[in-house]
């Protein structure tokens, strides 16, 4: 049997505003995420959907768990291949669509900026990307196309 690994969190709404969920435009969409040992994320909305543009929100969120995923990932793959990472960038960018009932992502597009040590590891380090793709644990979870446009320099 595989292991398994659990997440919990807890999400507690600190929106009202004296009157609940009286009407629509009648409360906040602020909220608290946290987890046992990191700091608490102040969360919100989409700004689109009524949201504080001040506070993290769910589909940024998933952006950046997309992106931060890839990166562990590569980093791994690279120094198991003898790759020498010295800077790392990724300036994630994720597309929603909104439907009839709701909304969905449509696709997010990873832009890592990698710096190796060697002009000799360009080559094995730009390859790596996609094996750090078909490894990432979020990336084969979403049902949307995760792209990638990587970018690899030397120091």
């Amino acid at each position: 049997m595989p292991r398994q690994h659990t997440y919990e969190t807890t999400v507690t709404w600190t929106g009202n505003r004296g009157t609940g969920t009286s009407g629509y435009r009648d409360y906040g969409r602020d909220h608290d995420l946290a987890a046992d040992g990191p700091v608490t994320i102040a969360g919100s909305s989409d700004p689109a959907f009524r949201g504080d543009p001040s506070r993290w929100n769910p589909e940024q969120l998933l952006v950046g768990a997309l992106s931060q995923c890839h990166m562990l990932w590569y980093l791994h793959k690279c120094a198991a291949e003898g790759v020498v990472v010295t800077a790392y960038e990724d300036r994630a960018h994720g597309v929603m669509a909104e439907t009839a009932d709701g909304g969905q992502f449509t696709e997010v597009t990873l832009h890592p900026h990698v710096t190796v040590a060697s002009p000799d590891m360009v080559e094995t380090a730009q390859r790596l990307h996609a094996d750090a793709h078909a490894a990432c644990f979020i990336a084969r979870s979403v049902n949307f196309p995760v792209h990638h446009k990587p970018t690899v320099v030397t120091a």
